[in-house]
C-alpha cells in the first residue's frame, strides 16, 4: 500500500490525479455536494484502511447542536434541569459571540452518527466528515477499550428506553421528585463505573424484558440483607460477624443500587440507568488525547491528500488550514487562554511523531524506539491506536523531540517545603522521567479521589462507611459535604466517609446525620 500514501507534509506535494478538477468552488453547501465529498473522502479513507461502522450524517441548525451540546453530546438523552442551564448558558454566549460552537458531534452508534452544522461552509462540512464520520468512527470501532466497554450497537435504543422510562417516573412520581433523585445519582457518576471488570453489554430488549423480574429480584435481596429478626440464635451470632460487605467495593452507583435500604423498585432503575450511562462514557473520559488525536490525524491526512489530488482549491486549503491551527493549538502557560495541555495538540502531535519515526527515524529516535523505527506507519499507527489508553499511550509513544516541541519540563511540588523545584530537565534521564510523571497524569486513578464503599452497620443504625486513600496526600475538596449528602439522600441513612493516608491510617472522617429517613 505504500505507493498509495503521499506525505501531506512533504516538500513535493504533486497532484497525482487533477483530472476532474475541484469538488466545487465557493463556500455554500447542497446536499448533492455533500454526498460528492463524501463519497471522495470515503474513497480515500479506504485506501488507507480505515475499519468504520457504516456513517449516517445528520444536518441540524446551531440550536440543536447547542441543545445536543447541552445533553453531554447525546440528542437522544433523557430530560434533566442541568442540560437546560448548560443549553442557556451555551446559547447566552454564542449569541453573543463569546464562545463558538463545535463543528460537529458524533455518537458512537452502529451506524455511527455524526451530526453536521448547517452553518458551516461546504470545507468545513468536508473536515467534519474526514474528523468525525471516518476519525472517530474508525476509532471507536478500533479501540480496545471501546470494544470491550460499549455496545454501538444498542446505545440508542437504551437511551430512547431510559428517556422513555424516565418520563413515566416524572408522571407517576411528580418531576421534582426525579430529578432530586438524578441530581444525586450524577453527582456520583463518576463513582458509578466498573474500572477493572468487563460490563455486561447494553441490550435494550433484554432491559426492558427483564426490568420487572430485576426490580423482584433487587427488592428481594435488600429485604433479606435488611432482615432485623434472624430466624434462629446461631444464624444471629453468624450475621453479627460477618462484615458487609466483605470486600472493599468501588462501584458506589451499583452498591446503592443493589442494598440501598429505603429506595423503592423504580428509584433504583434509575440508579441503573445513570450507572448505565456512566459506564458507556467511561471509555470515552481515558482516551481523549488519543481520540482527538487520531481524528484530527486523519481529518488532515484526507483532506492534505483531497487537495493533492486537485480535488479541493487553494482557498478551501488555506480556509481548512486556518481551522486546523486552531485546533492543533497549544497556547502557552503564560497565556490567558492556557487550560493544561490541549489534547488535540498533543494526539495530534503523537500520531504525526510516529509516522515520522517509522519514516525518517534520527538515531535518537533509533536508541529509543527500535521496534518502530524503519518499520512500515500504518500498521505502526493502527496497533497503536487499538491497544493503548491516553495513560499507556503517552507511557509508550511520547518522544524526546516532542517532548522538547512542548517545552514539557517537571516541578516538584511537595507540601512539606516551602519552595517549589524543576526537579527534571532535557536530559537522557529527565525525558524518561518527564514521559512517566506525564503519563501518570491522565491515569484516572490518580485524577480522581479513591472512594469505596467499606463497611455497611447492617446490625445497628445502617449507617454506611466509605474510605478514600490519599493520593500524594491530597485531601478531598469542599465539596465532600455537599457529595456526602447526595450519597445519604440515596442510601438513607447517616454515611461516614474516613479518609485515610498512604499506609491505611484514618487521618480524618466526614460525617453526614441523617435525622429523618427521606431528609
Amino acid at each position: 500500500m505504500s505507493d498509495l500514501i503521499i506525505s501531506p507534509s512533504s516538500a513535493k506535494r504533486k497532484r497525482a490525479k487533477k483530472t476532474t478538477g475541484p469538488l466545487s468552488i465557493g463556500s455554500e453547501w447542497t446536499f448533492e455536494l455533500i454526498d460528492r465529498y463524501y463519497k471522495e473522502i470515503s474513497r480515500v479513507a479506504g485506501e488507507f484502511q480505515l475499519d468504520t461502522y457504516p456513517n449516517q450524517l445528520e444536518i441540524i441548525t446551531a440550536e440543536q447542536m447547542m441543545d445536543a451540546y447541552a445533553s453531554v453530546g447525546m440528542p437522544v438523552m433523557y430530560h434533566h434541569w442541568s442540560y437546560g442551564k448548560h443549553f442557556l448558558s451555551t446559547e447566552r454566549g454564542y449569541k453573543r459571540g463569546q464562545m463558538g460552537l463545535a463543528y460537529e458531534i458524533v455518537i458512537n452508534s452502529n451506524p455511527c452518527i455524526s451530526y453536521l452544522m448547517e452553518e458551516n461552509s461546504i470545507t468545513m462540512q468536508a473536515l467534519v466528515i474526514a474528523h468525525a464520520a471516518f476519525g472517530h468512527n474508525s476509532f471507536f470501532k478500533g479501540n480496545y477499550l471501546f470494544r470491550s466497554w460499549t455496545d454501538a450497537s444498542a446505545i440508542i435504543d437504551y437511551l430512547v428506553f431510559a428517556r422513555q422510562y424516565i418520563r413515566q417516573c416524572e408522571e407517576r412520581h411528580g418531576v421534582d421528585t426525579v430529578e432530586e433523585l438524578l441530581d444525586s445519582c450524577h453527582a456520583l457518576m463518576n463513582y458509578g463505573v466498573d474500572r477493572y471488570k468487563r460490563p455486561p453489554k447494553l441490550s435494550v430488549a433484554e432491559e426492558q424484558a427483564k426490568q420487572a423480574d430485576r426490580e423482584a429480584y433487587l427488592q428481594s435481596q435488600v429485604n433479606d440483607l435488611w432482615r432485623t429478626l434472624p430466624r434462629r440464635a446461631e444464624e444471629a451470632e453468624k450475621t453479627e460477624a460477618a462484615r458487609f460487605p466483605p470486600e472493599p467495593q468501588e462501584n458506589l452507583l451499583y452498591f446503592i443500587e443493589k442494598y440501598a435500604p429505603l429506595l423503592e423498585p423504580w428509584q433504583r432503575e434509575l440508579v441503573r440507568i445513570v450507572r448505565k450511562v456512566a459506564q458507556y462514557f467511561y471509555p470515552q473520559r481515558q482516551t481523549q488525547v488519543m481520540n482527538e488525536g487520531w481524528a484530527t490525524f486523519w481529518h488532515y491526512t484526507i483532506m492534505n491528500r483531497l487537495y493533492d489530488e486537485g480535488l479541493i482549491t487553494d482557498g478551501a486549503i488555506m480556509e481548512f488550514l486556518h481551522s486546523h491551527t486552531n485546533v492543533v493549538y497549544q497556547p502557552p502557560v503564560s497565556s490567558r487562554w492556557y487550560s493544561g495541555i490541549n489534547p488535540y495538540a498533543l494526539g495530534f502531535a503523537m500520531y504525526s511523531d510516529i509516522r515520522r519515526i517509522c519514516e525518517h527515524p534520527t538515531e535518537e529516535d533509533r536508541r529509543w524506539f527500535p521496534d518502530l523505527a524503519g518499520t512500515e506507519w500504518r500498521p505502526a499507527l493502527e496497533f497503536a491506536m487499538k491497544n493503548f489508553k491516553d495513560e499507556s499511550f503517552i507511557a509508550q509513544y511520547l518522544s524526546p523531540k516532542l517532548i522538547r516541541d512542548f517545552r514539557l519540563f517537571a516541578v516538584r511540588d511537595d507540601d512539606h517545603e516551602a519552595k517549589l523545584e524543576v526537579s527534571v530537565i532535557h536530559n537522557e534521564d529527565g525525558y524518561r522521567e518527564i514521559r512517566r510523571k506525564l503519563a501518570d497524569q491522565y491515569n484516572l486513578g490518580n485524577r480522581e479521589p479513591n472512594i469505596q464503599v467499606w463497611e455497611v452497620n447492617t446490625r445497628g443504625d445502617r449507617s454506611l462507611t466509605l474510605r478514600h486513600i490519599q493520593h500524594n496526600r491530597r485531601p478531598l475538596a469542599n465539596t465532600v459535604h455537599e457529595v456526602l449528602k447526595h450519597i445519604s439522600r440515596l442510601w438513607g441513612f447517616s454515611v461516614k466517609l474516613e479518609s485515610c493516608d498512604g499506609e491505611g491510617r484514618v487521618i480524618l472522617t466526614y460525617d453526614c446525620k441523617m435525622e429523618k429517613r427521606h431528609g
